[in-house]
Formats: structure tokens, sequence, C-alpha cells
């Protein structure tokens, strides 16, 4: 690995080419990944591939009337001082805000290697291409920001918040909401039974938190296990695990906790006046994101959490 300082003129001419190839690349990765959700925003990140496909023609174009036809491989992670970047254009689906802000790091990289390379350029045409690629990578944001304007109407702009709250839904409020209703739900009957059958505060909690951290880690690699996301669009399929599973275990947990109260009455009490917290968030998350209406959605949950509550309480008294 070399320091930047050591480079010779025609060494930075083929890292700049290299640069340029590079982000032309990532761009393209940006297209690909955004066009099918963010159509808008793809094109943008398409105007901006081809403005880094000029920015290499024109340095390529003058590497040859230098130096001749071979161009050395130099890239950026042979030469100090590059930061190493995070690959997201890899991950699919991809976040538009993410994109963003990789796009904005690869400008101000890229407009801070040019000042430096022309300030240690001696050649004169060499100094002038990397002084006025440094000043369009200067403005590349402005001209981003005129692209967005340009290319993102209102109705366009509206299709991809209506996209990204897709996604969000698809990818966050599922797997949550899964699990939640599981973790509520289905927890019901054991730790109910527990406290019914026993009348004992303690041994109620310890059947409630094995029943929540076991509900949690089963839900958790089946979400993760179910798909790879790669067709349906829902994200990483670890992520969702770890969404789902944390979902349950706190669904469970809520109506749990109430049992570390010593007095087995008033315990009672309040984890049955948790569990009706409990089913109200959740008839407000299928009201909210899943479009569900509201009474549909309150009959639907307290129906199910009735019957697994009623299941408990005739075991617990058996």
């Amino acid at each position: 690995m070399k320091n930047f300082n050591e480079l010779s003129e025609r060494e930075i001419l083929a890292l700049a080419i290299s640069l340029e190839e590079e982000d032309e690349r990532v761009y393209a990765d940006f297209f690909e990944g955004l066009r099918e959700n963010y159509a808008g925003s793809a094109a943008v990140f398409d105007s901006m591939r081809h403005e880094e496909s000029e920015h290499r023609r024109r340095l390529i174009e003058l590497y040859r009337q230098k130096f001749g036809e071979h161009i050395p491989l130099i890239r950026r992670q042979d030469v100090k001082g590059f930061v190493q970047r995070t690959p997201v254009w890899l991950v699919r689906p991809l976040g538009l805000d993410t994109v963003r802000k990789q796009a904005s790091a690869i400008e101000v990289e890229t407009r801070r290697f040019y000042e430096r390379a022309a300030a240690r350029a001696q050649d004169a045409s060499i100094r002038q291409l990397l002084d006025d690629l440094a000043q369009e990578e200067r403005t590349h944001e402005d001209r981003a920001q005129e692209l967005t304007e340009e290319k993102l109407r209102p109705d366009v702009k509206e299709d991809e918040d209506k996209a990204r709250r897709r996604l969000f839904v698809l990818q966050i409020v599922q797997p949550g909401l899964a699990g939640l209703m599981d973790g509520s739900v289905s927890t019901l009957a054991p730790v109910f039974a527990a406290a019914l059958a026993t009348k004992n505060s303690w041994d109620a909690f310890l059947v409630g938190l094995a029943a929540s951290l076991g509900a949690g880690i089963s839900m958790g690699f089946a979400e993760a296990l179910s798909d790879d996301g790669s067709l349906t669009g829902r994200g990483h399929p670890w992520v969702r695990g770890l969404i789902c599973g944390a979902m349950t275990t706190l669904g469970g947990i809520g109506h749990t906790l109430p049992f570390l109260v010593p007095e087995f009455r008033i315990a009672l009490g309040i984890a049955m006046a948790v569990v009706l917290v409990e089913l109200g968030v959740i008839t407000w998350v299928r009201h909210r994101f899943m479009d569900t209406p509201v009474f549909s959605a309150a009959l639907q949950v307290g129906l199910g959490g009735a019957l697994v509550f009623i299941t408990g309480i005739l075991i617990g008294r058996s």
C-alpha cells in the first residue's frame, strides 16, 4: 500500500480513472436497486452514473496523450487515506436514505482527492483537468438536488412515499406485529393457568418468563428461516427474525412482570389490565399500518385473546 504523496502523476491519473469507474458502477447498482420501488430517485442516480462515465472518459483521453495506452492497475485500496466503503449497494431491497448518505460521502471523498491531486500536479493540463473535476464534484451535490427537482415531480414523490411506507410495513411492521400478537396471545394460557393453579406470584412469573423467552426464540428463527427476502422484498431475514423474536418476548413479558408483585390478587389484577392494554396496542397497529377497520381489528384480536385467556383459566382451575 502506497502513501498518496508517493504517487506520480501517471499513477494519480490511473487512480482517478479507477475511482470514477468504481463510482460509476456503484451508481449503476443504486439505479438497479431502486428502480422498482423508487423510480424517480433511481433516475437521479442513473444521471449521476452518466456524469461519472464522462469524467472517466476525459481522464482516459488525457492519460493517453501523456502516458500512452497502458493504464496501470491502482485502486483505492492500494493507497492509504481512503475510507473503506460499506457495500450497501449489495443489499436488497436498498434503503433510500442509506443510498443518499452513501452517495454524499462518495462525492465528498472524490472531491477531496481531486483537490489534493491537483495541488500536487506539475503538468499544467493535468492540473487543469483535476481542478475542473474537483469543481464538478464540489457542485455534484447541487446537481443531484437539481436532478431530484427535475425527476421527482410531486406525483412521483407521492408514489415513492407510498413505496417507502409499503417497505416499512413489509420489513418492520409485519414481523413485529406477528411477534407481538404471538407473544401477547399465546402466552396467556400458560401464564394464567400457572397463576390460578398455584396461587403463587413467583411460580406464575417463572412460567411466564420461560414461555416468553421460548416463544421469542422460536418465532425469531421461524421468521428468519421463512424466506430470504430476495423475491418478497421483506428485507434481510435475520433482521426480520430479530424484530419478530424481540416483539414476541416483549408481548409475553408484558403480562408476566406484574407477577413480581408478591400479593397474588394484586398481581393478577395488574396482569389482566396489562393484557387489555396489549390487545389495544395490537388493534391500533393493525388499524394504523395494516388498514384494518378498528371494529374488525378489535373483534379479531379480542376474540383470539379471549379464547386463549379462557383456556388458561379453565386449565388453571381444573
